[in-house]
């Protein structure tokens, strides 16, 4: 069963179950936007987000005038779209909406399923996906997989913490539940987006959290011999510009 969903892409990575505010001020976004508050209030009210590869932005094709690589000035997909993007995205609930006088919106979404993008239509004001959803297995010994990458989580922090020369603010509360908590873990570790990737296309819950678990390991040891390394604050996360 596939379903055709309006696509915001992005530069990060939403995952099922994290909480991601948006702050939506392109056009062609604020259109998506209007589009999904006109639909009927039964109806859901979500979008696809997908990753951009290598941090570039895209859009419908429309014409331009003078030469146009695969992307033009304006931002703009001259070609196949998917070039873009990557394959894997993930379901985004809208869970609040709040216009402001200019136009613009903020948005808070909830990412909910994964999908595979198998075709891109960029014929109106914003690119619509045909998407198929990913369903995920447990995997084998995802239970005590869980347990160890818990623990290296909280030895990741404590030596980010040490690396920014201050205590991160209150603790963050690690769900029982395998699946759930390789989602946290991927969204909550300063990881580069392509990282951060690949644990989304993960194929089961077990493969994530093996590779989270390398992943924690090595960015300690990284941490122990670089104590003075910046970092992201993990307990606060800015608006996502579009």
């Amino acid at each position: 069963m596939t379903e055709r969903l309006p696509l915001f892409p992005l530069n990060t990575v939403l995952y099922p179950g994290l909480v991601m505010p948006l702050h939506v001020f392109e056009e062609r976004y604020r259109r998506l936007v209007a589009d999904l508050q006109a639909l009927p209030e039964d109806e859901p009210r979500r979008f696809g987000v997908v990753a951009i590869r290598d941090g570039r932005e895209v859009a419908p094709v429309r014409e331009t005038e003078g030469p146009a690589g695969p992307l033009d000035g304006l931002g703009t997909v001259t070609g196949d779209p998917r070039e873009a993007l990557y394959r894997v995205g993930c379901v985004a609930d809208v869970t609040s909406v709040r216009s402001r006088a200019d136009g613009r919106y903020e948005l808070l979404v909830t990412g909910t399923t994964r999908f595979t993008v198998e075709s891109v239509d960029a014929s109106g004001p914003y690119l619509v996906a045909e998407t198929r959803p990913l369903d995920e297995p447990s995997g084998q010994g995802s239970g005590a997989l869980g347990a160890v990458v818990e623990r290296a989580f909280h030895e990741y922090r404590k030596r980010l913490a040490g690396a920014k020369e201050a205590t991160l603010a209150g603790d963050i509360e690690l769900p029982l539940d395998p699946q759930a908590l390789s989602y946290l873990v991927a969204a909550a570790t300063v990881l580069p987006a392509p990282v951060k990737q690949e644990l989304l296309a993960c194929p089961d819950t077990a493969q994530r959290l093996t590779a989270e678990l390398e992943l924690l390991r090595r960015e300690t040891a990284l941490l122990a011999w670089l104590p003075s390394l910046p970092a992201a604050d993990l307990t606060r996360q800015a608006f996502s510009p579009n």
